[in-house]
């Protein structure tokens, strides 16, 4: 997994994904706080300090060798500041290499497509790692999200976990 060990910046054309750092918690407090946000997922926006103690842990990195955890803030450069999070947990070995995906923005900048920008520059970046597949857990009525997946070149699938649809994007000369 040392392909993995660390997050690099990855460029958009409106974004750069930063790797994420504890020092991101007080922006992303703000960024996070909207109790809308966890309509789908569930739980409730987190205090600076309690965000903070949760970067810490993420960037401390997967306590287990064979996991590699990428997370990034999104920095909009017209808006100057975070206005988000992607993810990747991948596993696997290297033949069979599986990246879970996830995203959020900020309620305040949803809509002017930062998530599909983020989540199509991470697949991109993923499938560059010989990533060979790519999946995100999705809450069935959660349409904006689902939207995202699809244009980052995931389908949905017949798999149900925890009342999500698993989304799944065959990358990198995967199998089926």
């Amino acid at each position: 997994m040392s392909r993995f060990g660390r997050a690099a910046v990855i460029p958009t054309a409106r974004l750069e994904l930063r790797p994420l750092l504890p020092g991101h918690a007080p922006e992303m407090a703000e960024v996070l706080s909207d109790p809308a946000l966890h309509t789908f997922t569930g739980g409730a926006p987190l205090a600076p300090a309690a965000l903070r103690a949760r970067y810490e842990r993420l960037a401390a990195g997967s306590p287990d060798p064979q996991v590699a955890w990428c997370n990034w803030v999104l920095h909009a450069a017209a808006e100057r500041r975070l206005v988000g999070t992607v993810q990747a947990t991948v596993s696997g070995p290297a033949a069979d290499r599986t990246a879970e995906v996830a995203w959020v923005v900020g309620v305040p900048w949803q809509g002017r497509g930062y998530a599909t920008e983020a989540a199509r520059a991470l697949v991109g970046w993923l499938t560059a790692r010989s990533v060979t597949q790519v999946i995100a857990h999705i809450h069935p009525r959660h349409v904006a999200s689902a939207a995202v997946a699809r244009a980052a070149g995931l389908v949905p699938t017949s798999h149900r976990q925890g009342g999500e649809v698993r989304w799944r994007a065959v990358v990198a000369g995967g199998g089926p």
